[in-house]
């Protein structure tokens, strides 16, 4: 017998006057499609720069900072979904970060940027002295991306995520089989895991890169990704959790150790340009290499979409009747001609500044590092209110304090790269600033 449907405890919230959170943020999920979209969300082709923080790092410190970074993100996103559900019983959803819009925004026009070069790349390799610049491979994902748009809600997207899940596995495996081949061929690279001699170049390095692999890690739609389930929501979200963190463990580590094993010191900020350097001969099969590249644009255009709703849904709360239907004419039009300019605009930030990634790190400094690392404490202290004699408490503090941190030498980071870089940036340049 089926079962009869989940009736939603807040429909006076949702159906008075919030169409963005009607449509966009329809909550119909299961728990395993919130395992899809946190997937699509955190697992991407980011992972590809791990050898890289490496680098700075070294064996050691590097397993380290990738297994505590990885438990506390975990942990970190388990209270953010106690203090909603904890909102959920009290008789109020929260569904959003509102303040995250800046931080989204990056995140689409780097998936268009990103998506553009791996287009670029392939078609290089199949035509080296093609004519095709960079910003024109951006148009042709920004086209894709304007037909995909149209998907009414994120709900709509757990199959696309599901596949996202499997193409991440899939280029990540290629990748670590890559790795494999050309660190055992007899022309592997010569490795050197050595640090750099200066103290304070190590220093900085090492802060460098844990605040990459604390950006790999973070998720800044959590809220919206909770919002999708059906309710009630308790328990569901640290079941999608676990299915992301088995996928993120297994890639993240793979694809570190692979890397950094074979390239040591000398490994590329994208693992894929050391497999496939711009002189000499690839380091693995062409058709493996190849399918890698197809694998990570596919996965691009859903973290795409997944980042996007939280636009949409700002956009559809002004322009939307939410006491007309979905697909009624009165919110059809608005939502095909916004979304698509919304779209327009990052392809075209995307083609005209595709240094964007220098800019990224700083938003996500000062962005995604206190709202994944900082705000889920702030706010299971605020809301839970444990005894300071209790080690929660005290765990919730430090962690505070130490990403704290981590986020104010990020900024410095990012920042000073972004200076350093400056003379590199040219406007519509068929060339990505590394």
């Amino acid at each position: 017998m089926a079962e009869p449907p989940e009736r939603d405890p807040f429909p006076e919230f949702r159906l008075d006057s919030d169409a963005g959170a009607t449509f966009v943020l329809e909550s119909k999920g299961k728990w395993w499609h919130a395992g899809f979209h946190l997937t699509t969300a955190i697992v991407g082709p980011t992972i590809l720069t791990l050898p890289y923080a490496f680098r700075g790092l070294g064996w050691g410190l590097g397993f380290l900072c990738l297994t505590v970074l990885g438990c506390v993100t975990f942990y970190s996103y388990y209270l953010m979904s106690k203090v909603l559900e904890h909102c959920e019983k009290a008789g109020r959803r929260h569904i959003r970060f509102r303040e995250l819009a800046a931080d989204v925004l990056g995140v689409g026009i780097g998936a268009i940027l990103l998506a553009g070069e791996c287009l670029k790349i392939m078609y290089e390799n199949l035509s080296p002295n093609g004519s095709l610049k960079l910003y024109e491979f951006i148009a042709m994902v920004t086209v894709v991306m304007i037909v995909l748009s149209q998907l009414p809600s994120f709900h709509s997207l757990r199959h696309i995520n599901f596949a996202s899940l499997i193409l991440c596995l899939g280029y990540t495996f290629l990748m670590v089989g890559a790795c494999i081949n050309a660190g055992l061929s007899k022309n592997a690279p010569p490795r050197d895991y050595s640090l750099d001699p200066s103290v304070s170049s190590r220093v900085f390095s090492a802060f460098t890169s844990i605040s990459i692999i604390a950006a790999i890690f973070g998720n800044g739609i959590l809220p919206e990704i909770q919002a999708t389930l059906a309710p009630p929501a308790t328990g569901k979200m640290v079941k999608g959790l676990l299915m992301c963190y088995t996928v993120a463990f297994l890639t993240f580590y793979s694809a570190a150790v692979s890397g950094y094993w074979v390239f040591g010191n000398k490994s590329n900020s994208n693992i894929l340009k050391s497999l496939m350097p711009d002189e000499g001969p690839s380091s693995a099969p062409t058709i493996v290499l190849g399918l890698a590249v197809v694998f990570v644009l596919l996965q691009l255009l859903a973290i795409g979409l997944v980042y996007s709703q939280v636009a949409y849904e700002i956009m559809e709360k002004q322009s939307a009747d939410v006491k007309q239907g979905m697909f009624s004419k009165r919110n059809l039009i608005p939502r095909l001609i916004l979304r698509s300019l919304y779209v327009i605009f990052c392809g075209f930030m995307a083609a005209m500044l595709p240094f964007f990634g220098d800019i990224s790190g700083v938003v996500g400094a000062i962005g995604f590092i206190p709202l994944d690392f900082i705000l889920p404490m702030l706010l299971y202290n605020t809301t839970y209110k444990p005894s300071r004699s209790t080690l929660t408490y005290w765990i919730n503090l430090s962690i505070i304090v130490v990403f704290t941190g981590v986020g104010i030498m990020g900024s410095f980071s990012s920042i000073r790269k972004l200076v350093l870089d400056a003379n590199k940036f040219k406007l519509f340049s068929s060339d990505v600033v590394d």
